[in-house]
């Protein structure tokens, strides 16, 4: 049974955002203190929007036309997220925890700096957002394009409200190895699912 446009946009989406990181440990820690969560999640939420849409509507567009760009971009990204399943698959091995009682409280300003650094400055935030992501995108087009988006800004969204008003539920939970292990393994196998598509498709062409 194919999956949906907007399933396969929300794990893309999701398996690349819920991955462990700098930004991901700063908004649950801030959720946890309740220090300016909202806002924080927020400009999350944005910066992954704007990224994510530059990506689809870009470099999906251009990949789109070059069918044998496609195809290379098809091979390229499943080897990418193969290594990346492959790197929170050891994670989930190796187990791991989070602290997040090492920060004092920030005001309203140098949280919204460390939001944006923790997000802009990060390499990775725009290879998942608008290379990965967008060359992902282009493997549909028209309405169906639009529903990747949607789902994989729908998974954005949903993953920083879960961080920053779950938060002071969700830091006891994940202070416990089992908590990152499972999370790991879920991240480790939606992108491996992700890869094997890219693969199908990109021998389909």
């Amino acid at each position: 049974m194919m999956i949906t446009p907007f399933i396969q946009g929300f794990g893309a989406g999701g398996g690349l955002i819920v991955a462990i990181g700098a930004q991901n440990a700063f908004v649950l820690s801030q959720g946890v203190r309740g220090n300016h969560h909202v806002v924080i999640a927020l400009i999350c939420i944005l910066c992954d929007a704007v990224f994510i849409t530059a990506g689809v509507a870009g470099i999906g567009g251009t990949v789109s036309a070059n069918p044998a760009l496609a195809q290379w971009v098809a091979w390229g990204g499943a080897g990418f997220l193969f290594v990346y399943g492959c790197g929170s698959l050891r994670s989930a091995v190796r187990g791991g925890c989070l602290e997040t009682s090492d920060r004092a409280v920030l005001s309203l300003g140098a949280a919204i700096l460390t939001t944006l650094a923790v997000t802009l400055l990060n390499p990775h935030f725009y290879l998942d957002t608008v290379i990965l992501l967008g060359a992902i995108s282009s493997r549909f087009h028209g309405e169906n394009r639009l529903l990747f988006w949607a789902g994989a800004v729908s998974a954005s969204t949903l993953w920083f409200i879960c961080l920053s008003l779950g938060g002071q539920m969700l830091a006891p939970i994940f202070r416990k190895q089992i908590s990152w292990r499972i999370l790991d393994t879920l991240v480790w196998a939606t992108m491996w699912i992700i890869a094997a598509s890219l693969i199908m498709h990109g021998m389909a062409d």
